[in-house]
């Protein structure tokens, strides 16, 4: 017997003004990734400084004595391309998707300057913690 699968779209389930405070209280700094990738690094023996005001980006580690920036890039907010986690939200689609894309070009534009200002810059994504010890592997080598 064969089913028929419709698509259903997802209506949320809280208000618009509770749903605006829930996403309010997503943490951009000092989040769990992040904190994994600081946790590492000084278990690693490296010295680092946090969220730099007067770097473009405010890079959330510095590592001065390598001029390196370190991003730890949520999948969902800077929207990690092909990856299962950067979904757009069903619910007022334009404006996750404008919001979304300006956060990429934002993004796109702060390495660019740090680049121009003779930093180099590392992303890692949310995605990649969540598969192993293989990307904090591969950002020591990096390092090095």
């Amino acid at each position: 017997m064969l089913t028929c699968h419709k698509k259903v779209n997802r209506v949320d389930f809280v208000d618009q003004a509770t749903r605006s405070r829930m996403m309010a209280a997503v943490r951009s700094e000092n989040t769990r990734p992040e904190l994994i990738v600081r946790r590492f690094l000084h278990a690693h023996g490296y010295r680092f400084r946090l969220h730099q005001k007067n770097l473009p980006g405010k890079p959330d580690i510095v590592m001065p004595k390598f001029r390196t920036c370190i991003f730890v890039h949520g999948c969902f907010w800077h929207h990690h391309s092909e990856c299962q986690y950067a979904t757009i939200p069903k619910t007022r689609y334009e404006f996750w998707n404008e919001k979304l894309l300006r956060n990429v070009a934002r993004d796109t534009e702060n390495v660019k300057a740090l680049e121009a200002l003779g930093w180099r810059t590392l992303i890692i994504w949310e995605c990649q913690l969540k598969k192993g010890q293989d990307t904090l592997n591969q950002l020591l080598q990096q390092l090095c």
